[in-house]
């Protein structure tokens, strides 16, 4: 149907036949109708399909051929440096740099606490198989430049399995069959 359209001498005949064009497109998707800017990309997708050739009055403003297949420029992002582990996220590391500006005192140890169980939790959500909680003080002080020194003595972690089955009330069928339940 296009290259019938392009192959029309009279622009008014032509201009009719593409208005043809689009009244069979959009009855062959219906479901698109629903969308913004509808008939818009109808028109778009004409001017792609005549290669950009049909010259007619279009009532909409079409894509230029330009800008088809550009790249749309990168996002920068607001966090300048690299997140080193995945799985702690970029947080983890600020509430960090945050804890070590904090004077010594029950807060700053709360605080450290707190963040502390957040990357236990974090990492087991990424290793299903658990982990040992001076993998967790040895990343703190890697992240602290070593201003935060913890170790099992100073500070206990919460076991996060425990955690887990506390706060979503379930228990798994071995768990029942060994308490007797």
């Amino acid at each position: 149907m296009v290259n019938h359209c392009l192959t029309i001498e009279d622009r008014d005949e032509r201009s009719r036949c593409a208005q043809t064009i689009i009244s069979t497109m959009g009855n062959l998707f219906p479901h698109l109708r629903d969308i913004n800017d509808f008939k818009h990309i109808l028109w778009d997708h004409l001017a792609i399909m005549s290669d950009f050739q049909l010259d007619i009055d279009y009532p909409y403003e079409i894509i230029k051929k330009e800008n088809l297949y550009s790249k749309p420029e990168p996002i920068p992002y607001s966090f300048p440096r690299q997140i080193r582990y995945m799985h702690y996220g970029k947080t983890s590391p600020l509430l960090i740099d945050k804890a070590i500006n904090i004077e010594e005192g029950e807060e700053k140890k709360q605080l450290v606490q707190m963040v502390a169980n957040h990357m236990k939790k974090c990492f087991t959500s990424f290793n299903k198989e658990g982990v040992d909680d001076r993998k967790i003080f040895d990343d703190i002080r890697e992240f602290s430049k070593g201003n935060i020194d913890l170790n099992e003595e100073s500070m206990r972690l919460v076991n996060v399995k425990e955690t887990t089955n506390a706060t979503s009330g379930k228990t798994n069928n071995k768990q029942q069959k060994k308490s007797g339940r």
